[in-house]
């Protein structure tokens, strides 16, 4: 599918375009295209430098964004029950090096893995057999533990490839196409380069000559970083990345794949990855997505999920584009040009019988909290400031955010029905400050 085009205004699209050409410029970069998206519409796209061809259309490496698509394939494997995320890769590819590796360490990459096969660097090297590919990595050259901590590794996809292909029946690419491809319309997203297209290009650091870039297939590492792709069908893909897509995942099975699973020590929480998807600060709080680069190009694909916008880019040299500021920096001058619109309020359905007295103020000792019925959730704040959300699951209040995520409010009731206090994993909520008719700690213990 394309997606329906909605233009920005006239300065706001000048404004875009002298980011992009700002960093064709600063980064000495033969071509760059790039496409920002806004409540699942395009509302941009332009190019700058010698772009040949429509910079919608034309083709460029996107490297390791290919590894969100081979996350998602995975993902998909684990919603139907055929491999679960705590599942050792061995129990899938056999007596390999790494084996005993979960799926979810390598999504994650705290799998403690090399960050490259052993052999020629592989981006620039016609790739082998998954045979091949596993002889030649018996698993001696982990330099960390499993789980301490996030250590990038290429080597980890070329096995998640390898799982999605036994566990389908055919190819990784065959799987991309049929699971991922075809459902979304993305008909210019293919394993080799289809003209038109960019030809991947070094640039030389002081006489500015450019070198042209080998195209190979890179064989069992490819579900690392092989795809080509363009503007108009990666944009599709981060307006997948958004909403979810029932034909690939859902919303709710996409965005498991967006809560942090690690990071280092030297990021901090300026970044963090999840399964298979990488996580910047930035925008409204949290950029997610993924950056690409391969032998002459750089690419990137991010979303902001608050503010329900997108950006894909793409430049066809080694190295100079900046792809996470470009990414960023194309988002804030939309938010700044055209800011983000809030979902309008509207009316809640009534409160079900299990809800309507809950509402109101409420104390958790001497603290004020307000319970408020908002579509079909609990909110809770404190200090004006949401705190936590609960969902009614058949008799029972679950919490869907908070510091009490996944436990059940319990409505604990006198003997004529009105409601004593609530109870939340022994807080307790009472209407007026450590009431002494409520349990510990209302009253004051002996």
């Amino acid at each position: 599918m394309s997606l329906p085009v909605h233009p920005v205004a006239p300065v706001t699209s000048r404004r875009l375009l002298a980011v992009l050409a700002r960093a064709q410029v600063e980064g000495r970069v033969p071509s760059v295209v790039a496409g920002v998206i806004r409540d699942g519409s395009l509302v941009w796209h332009g190019g700058y430098g010698d772009v040949p061809g429509d910079p919608l259309e034309v083709q460029y490496k996107i490297g390791s964004i290919t590894k969100t698509m081979t996350a998602v394939l995975v993902l998909q494997l684990v919603r139907d029950g055929q491999v679960a995320l705590a599942d050792p890769i061995g129990s899938v590819l056999g007596d390999i090096g790494h084996g005993d590796r979960t799926v979810r360490s390598l999504l994650a990459h705290n799998s403690g893995m090399q960050a490259e096969p052993s052999g020629p660097w592989w981006e620039r090297s016609a790739g082998g057999t998954f045979a091949e590919l596993a002889g030649a990595n018996d698993g001696t050259s982990a330099p960390l533990p499993v789980g301490e901590q996030f250590h990038y590794s290429n080597l980890a996809y070329g096995l998640l490839g390898e799982l999605v292909a036994r566990l389908r029946g055919g190819t990784w690419w065959d799987a991309v196409q049929e699971r991922i491809l075809q459902p979304l319309g993305m008909t210019r997203t293919t394993y080799q380069a289809v003209a038109p297209h960019a030809q991947g290009a070094s640039v030389h650091a002081f006489s500015n000559e450019v070198t042209a870039e080998p195209h190979p297939d890179t064989g069992a590492m490819a579900p690392a970083g092989q795809l080509w792709s363009t503007v108009a069908d990666l944009t599709t893909y981060a307006a997948f990345l958004l909403e979810g897509h029932r034909d690939v995942l859902d919303k709710e099975h996409l965005e498991q794949a967006y809560i942090p699973q690690s990071g280092a020590l030297g990021t901090g929480l300026d970044y963090s990855h999840g399964l298979g998807f990488q996580m910047f600060r930035g925008g409204s709080g949290t950029l997610i997505g993924h950056t690409g680069s391969m032998p002459g190009f750089v690419a990137t694909c991010f979303i902001d999920r608050a503010r329900r916008t997108g950006v894909v880019a793409f430049g066809n040299s080694m190295s100079g584009l900046p792809a996470v500021g470009l990414a960023s920096g194309l988002l804030e001058d939309l938010e700044s040009s055209e800011p983000t619109l809030p979902p309008p309020w509207r009316p809640s359905s009534p409160p079900p019988d299990l809800v309507r007295d809950v509402l109101g103020t409420w104390h958790w000792g001497p603290t004020l909290h307000q319970f408020s019925w908002e579509g079909e959730e609990v909110v809770v704040r404190k200090n004006q400031v949401v705190v936590h959300r609960y969902r009614v699951q058949g008799d029972r209040l679950v919490g869907t955010a908070g510091h009490h995520l996944g436990e059940a409010l319990k409505v604990v009731r006198n003997d004529d029905g009105t409601v004593n206090h609530l109870d939340l994993s022994t807080f307790i909520f009472t209407r007026t400050p450590y009431d002494p008719a409520a349990p510990i700690p209302g009253g004051v213990p002996q």
